[in-house]
């Protein structure tokens, strides 16, 4: 199929020359067991190989993202091996220098690990044309080639059949360098050869047509050509302050008509009464601070951080004079049952009478919810537990429709926060015992929204509005919206991963 200019191609198992079981394979992306799992990843590696071959496509780089796909690999190495009389170690050797490694999370479960037996069952047939014994081909998997008890993991598959390899933050490289130095024991840990190159986010995809417009004013002619360039992102402080304000109230507006409707539709659906049902087409007041939070419910995120004490938080939704409302959304992994119990905790809210109509749930997230979400709320929450967020990309998205972040120093907010740009919840440190930092986290939070995020936000001038917060919305714009687009992430991939892989111009991603 095409998007946009791009052609995509789809891998399908459910063809009738396969049998019942792997028809299923492609039917989900989450679910099954570990067999499941490696079958998926063989399909997507040596699969997603074989067929770019059979439509002709020699590809210069190859690119895995995450070790979900690091299979391909050793399926490219079957092919330099067969069309060019190679030996193992040469082909190695040479698909190691055109391939690129990006690994997106230092949580443990994000990386994938097999045993011996399912390894043999699935890649046997391959591991024989490779012509390498079986030991060669989980030693390429362990970080202890020799260690009999070490399963197979996919990340130091990609890591060793890679010359180049990129965490997805600044802080995420740290991070990695540091959890992965074990496989480069000679080196220190800042020479790891691991650099970062943090994630963006395209522009048009997630930019409000209404907010666009007020860019196409405001903005130089032809800036939709020039989204990584910083100066043409200075256009925003030529915007009217109460032009930004309108626009964003609108956007507001929307957001709260699609989630009365979607609350409406949810009591419907759970056989509430009328009463319910008509209640909740009048929730929430586009006049009060608006929150968002939503994402996938790793319990790592701490969804319910704001929550910590409920009385403090009642005590702040009803304040008569300065109020706050709050919407989540988000989905957990389908074997996550802590995160779908603290899913759980935040939609049985709505039975507590001091937060009633102060604080929803959204069932269902998808990109529409998404959509509307960062683009009508006044403040993004963010409150992974430090340094586990690799980078998120939610905020990145918010930033373009004027919301401000409100966030751990985590990921690409600690790149990202300047002071003027948002707000930071903590100094950018953690505790050892992580009952502590939460503890430390949750007081710091309610501390900012009350100190800083509150008073700001209701701070209005004799014309109703909040000018040092619309000009906090401008700082953000201005510092944040070029440099967390796709577009700077993708030209910081062609200069410092895809030009040295293809034999071009040479660069070191491990000073980056």
């Amino acid at each position: 199929m095409r998007v946009g200019r791009v052609r995509l191609f789809l891998l399908d198992c459910d063809v009738p020359s396969n049998s019942p079981e792997d028809r299923e394979l492609t039917a989900r992306l989450y679910g099954g067991d570990n067999r499941t799992r490696i079958r998926q990843e063989v399909v997507a590696g040596v699969g997603g190989i074989r067929a770019l071959a059979a439509m002709g496509i020699t590809p210069g780089v190859f690119h895995l993202n995450e070790g979900h796909s690091a299979f391909a690999t050793l399926e490219a190495i079957r092919q330099r091996m067969k069309d060019d009389g190679m030996s193992f170690e040469v082909a190695l050797r040479e698909v190691a220098h055109r391939t690129v490694f990006t690994t997106h999370t230092p949580v443990p479960a994000g990386h994938d690990r097999f045993d011996r037996h399912l390894v043999e069952e699935h890649l046997g047939p391959l591991r024989d044309e490779l012509g390498i014994s079986f030991e060669q081909l989980m030693g390429l998997g362990r970080v202890e080639p020799q260690n009999e008890h070490e399963p197979f993991c996919m990340t130091v598959l990609g890591l060793k059949l890679s010359r180049r390899a990129n965490a997805v933050s600044n802080l995420h490289g740290h991070v990695t360098r540091r959890m992965w130095a074990h496989l480069w024991p000679w080196r220190a840990e800042e020479e790891i050869p691991i650099g970062h190159i943090t994630n963006g986010v395209h522009i048009p995809t997630w930019l409000a047509y209404q907010m666009m417009q007020l860019y196409d004013r405001n903005f130089q002619t032809g800036w939709m050509a020039r989204l990584s360039d910083p100066e043409i992102w200075q256009g925003i402080y030529a915007v009217d302050p109460g032009e930004l304000w309108e626009t964003h109230y609108a956007l507001k507006n929307l957001l709260l008509a699609f989630v009365r409707r979607r609350v409406s539709r949810q009591c419907r659906r759970r056989g509430e009464s009328d009463e319910a049902v008509e209640a909740a087409r009048s929730i929430l007041d586009p006049n009060v601070l608006t929150i968002g939070f939503a994402r996938r419910f790793a319990t790592y995120k701490r969804a319910d951080l704001v929550l910590s004490s409920p009385d403090r938080l009642a005590e702040m939704v009803n304040h008569p004079e300065h109020p706050v409302q709050l919407i989540f959304a988000g989905k957990a992994h389908p074997a996550d049952e802590p995160g779908k119990q603290l899913i759980k905790k935040i939609a049985n809210l709505r039975f507590d009478p001091r937060l009633a109509g102060r604080i929803v749930f959204i069932e269902d997230y998808d990109i529409n919810v998404c959509r509307h979400l960062i683009q009508g709320v006044d403040v993004w929450l963010n409150t992974p537990r430090r340094p586990l967020e690799a980078s998120g990309t939610s905020g990145q998205k918010a930033v373009l429709n004027g919301a401000l972040n409100l966030s751990i120093l985590d990921g690409w907010w600690a790149e990202a926060y300047d002071g003027s740009n948002g707000f930071a919840i903590g100094k950018g440190t953690q505790h050892v015992d992580d009952r502590i930092t939460d503890a430390r986290d949750a007081a710091d939070l309610s501390r900012v929204l009350t100190e800083e995020v509150i008073p700001l936000f209701y701070d209005r001038d004799i014309d109703g509005l909040p000018r040092q917060w619309i000009r906090r919305m401008m700082n953000s714009i201005s510092s944040l919206g070029w440099r967390f687009s796709a577009d700077r992430m993708v030209a910081d991939y062609v200069e410092q991963c895809y030009l040295a892989a293809s034999g071009g111009v040479s660069c070191d991603m491990s000073l980056r």
